[in-house]
């Protein structure tokens, strides 16, 4: 009977210890970065990259470790803009910066960030706006007279989450919130000796300082992991402007056949591994549009998280076209990391246009405008028709497509 007990209190251990070995998952640890969040099928930390409706059509935000290559306008006007988004939520979220450039002194560049807006100021913003968009659609629906029940479609792509914060850009970020966070900067001007230039492992001169310059504040700083566990982790944003450009001093934009046609790519490559080795991301604009070689673009591609391309309006017919009115450009979104899944997690609109209203940059859904009116002309439809053909499979195959149903 004593052997039986003991046997029983042996079992009833063994039964208390399996049942204590289930343990209900507590809140994940990423979250305890600040300025971040897990994302909720992937598993991965994301950060906002500064505009909330890009962080939607991203799958979120930007996940840390990755990088997020801007093919760059014709006049670079929106690709430095979205820059300084992604640095100017660094600073309102408190995390460390890194911008190197070639053209503008990176203390210029942080001098013009937009100032931050807060929730009441934001909410003011959105009322006047909207407010103001009504009285100036009063007129019109009264023409469109069928679309007056019609629900208003949301043309801005947004997610239930809040991440992510607002920006007025018509105002700077006060010296006081610059003076709050730490920043390291690389000019390239001030980087290179005044002796000729020689190559580093075969790579540019300044491609080379550059990837020792965020090495050694990668690891002097803690962001590799290598702080102690008691101190507050924290995210460093790495702005890299118009990489490849001959300020660089690389031939890839004046040459269809560069001497240093590996530059970029070694320097993408070795980028890449250190920031999958550290809480970072980086935001990188390139001159795609003159770079003449497309092999290597393919490769800048291939080397890169995510690829995102601006198409601007300025100096184009589009800027005048009538259906193109409301917006001043089209976003392209050419590539989108796969990062613990099989599938992309993408929005599922491919039309993507982007404008700047009421002091913002927003991306919203391009579409074509309706037709108010039976009696519009034989020329504004054959206008409107030749402007359909210019967008990809979304709007235009609706547009411009059979009259019958294919079943």
């Amino acid at each position: 009977m004593a052997a039986a007990g003991g046997g029983a209190a042996r079992g009833g251990g063994a039964a208390a210890a399996t049942s204590t070995s289930f343990r209900r998952s507590g809140g994940s640890r990423l979250a305890a970065v600040p300025g971040t969040r897990p994302a909720l099928r992937r598993g991965q930390l994301l950060l906002s990259c500064g505009v909330p409706s890009l962080d939607c059509v991203l799958g979120g935000g930007l996940a840390v470790g990755t990088l997020l290559l801007i093919e760059e306008d014709k006049y670079s006007v929106y690709s430095n803009l979205l820059l300084k988004y992604f640095l100017a939520e660094g600073v309102v979220c408190g995390h460390d910066l890194f911008v190197a450039s070639a053209q503008d002194p990176p203390a210029n560049i942080l001098k013009e960030l937009p100032a931050p807006l807060l929730d009441d100021n934001f909410k003011t913003e959105r009322v006047e706006a909207t407010a103001s968009e009504s009285e100036d659609c009063q007129d019109s629906m009264q023409i469109a007279w069928r679309y007056q029940n019609v629900p208003k479609v949301e043309t801005s792509p947004t997610t239930s989450i809040k991440f992510g914060h607002y920006y007025d850009v018509s105002k700077k970020m006060s010296p006081e919130l610059l003076q709050s966070i730490k920043w390291h900067s690389f000019f390239l001007p001030d980087e290179l000796p005044l002796e000729p230039k020689l190559k580093m492992c075969n790579m540019n001169c300044g491609y080379a300082r550059l990837l020792q310059s965020i090495q050694s504040v990668i690891y002097q700083e803690g962001f590799d992991g290598s702080q102690p566990q008691n101190k507050q982790k924290n995210i460093l944003r790495i702005g890299i402007q118009s990489l490849g450009s001959l300020l660089w001093g690389d031939d890839i934009c004046s040459s269809s056949t560069p001497e240093d046609i590996h530059s970029l790519t070694k320097f993408l490559y070795v980028l890449r591994g250190l920031l999958r080795k550290s809480l970072s991301a980086c935001i990188i604009t390139i001159p795609s549009h003159l770079i003449e070689n497309k092999a290597i673009m393919e490769r800048v591609t291939n080397l890169s998280d995510v690829v995102v391309g601006l198409e601007s309006f300025i100096g184009s017919e589009r800027e005048t076209n009538p259906l193109y009115k409301d917006y001043h450009g089209l976003l392209h979104v050419h590539q989108i990391p796969r990062l613990n899944s099989l599938i992309c997690d993408v929005s599922d609109t491919k039309d993507l246009a982007f404008r700047l209203k009421r002091k913002q940059f927003t991306v919203e859904r391009l579409h074509l405008p309706p037709d108010l009116s039976d009696t519009v002309s034989r020329s504004s439809k054959q206008d409107l028709a030749e402007s359909a053909k210019l967008l990809s499979s979304g709007c235009g195959a609706m547009a411009i497509g059979k009259k019958h149903l294919d079943f």
